[in-house]
């Protein structure tokens, strides 16, 4: 079993842009942390190496992007072929996390910090770091979660 004192990075998997979340099971508390770009369907892993190493993950979390009645669709397999091009360059495990709903919750979100005045700009690299953290957040509350291998 993976040491649950490690931090666990979260993504939210896109075609442009990848958001990208913190967090730690001990606490339960995620954090957006940074969007990676993709470039003509390319990641760019240097920073996403970069990421891993100032934070050294025990493991991964990546938002499993469902139609709303739970059925696959096309983004459905670009996420899981993300998983797995995470867990064979970096050897640690990734786990699923649906995320339905998760981009309304983060606009959502975004906004009541705009209205408050702690967000400082409209912009879709926030929104899409901010639904990680939403993914890794909804991972982390889940009762089956509590230990993970």
């Amino acid at each position: 079993m993976t040491n649950a004192a490690g931090y666990l990075l979260a993504f939210d998997v896109g075609t442009r842009m990848i958001g990208v979340a913190i967090g730690h099971p001990l606490t339960r508390i995620a954090r957006a942390l940074t969007t990676v770009q993709v470039h003509h369907g390319s990641v760019d892993w240097k920073a996403i190496d970069g990421l891993v190493k100032e934070w050294q993950p025990v493991a991964f979390v990546v938002g499993l992007p469902l139609a709303l009645d739970g059925s696959e669709q096309e983004m459905t397999g670009h996420a899981r072929r993300f998983g797995d091009q995470l867990r064979q360059r970096y050897a640690r495990a990734v786990h699923e996390s649906d995320e339905r709903y998760t981009s309304k919750e983060a606009a959502r979100r975004f906004a009541n910090q705009r209205a408050q005045g702690t967000a400082k700009r409209k912009h879709g690299a926030d929104i899409d770091a901010l639904a990680a953290q939403i993914i890794l957040e909804s991972w982390l509350e889940h009762p089956d979660n509590t230990a993970f291998p």
